[in-house]
């Protein structure tokens, strides 16, 4: 599903992945994992370099996790955590800006 479709579950599922960026620490964690690439990191790392750890980690991962743009998955004693939605990200640009002035005036019909 495009996010720029009407449809009001495209407005929901927006929302849901907007709400889940909607903390500085998450956006960190987004953000740190999308620099990453799609390998991920540990998330002994990820705590490093965020400076976001223990159950505050765990907390935000699972938001983010819920809303479809992250995921974990256990590697041996490792839990390696990795941005997956990369396109879902593109699609929230998209949502946003696909409609860029589109009630601005025109010069055309602007008389100001």
């Amino acid at each position: 599903m495009k996010m720029n479709d009407e449809h009001p579950d495209t407005l929901t599922l927006a929302a849901t992945r907007f709400a889940a960026l909607g903390s500085e620490q998450r956006l960190s964690v987004l953000r740190t994992l999308v620099r990453a690439g799609r390998e991920g990191l540990n998330i002994g790392t990820l705590g490093e370099r965020t400076g976001v750890t223990g159950s505050t980690l765990t907390h935000h991962m699972k938001i983010l996790s819920a809303a479809g743009l992250v995921s974990q998955k256990r590697q041996g004693r490792s839990i390696i955590c990795a941005a997956v939605a990369y396109d879902e990200l593109q699609s929230l640009a998209g949502f946003l800006l696909t409609e860029c002035c589109a009630d601005a005036p025109t010069k055309d019909h602007d008389h100001g």
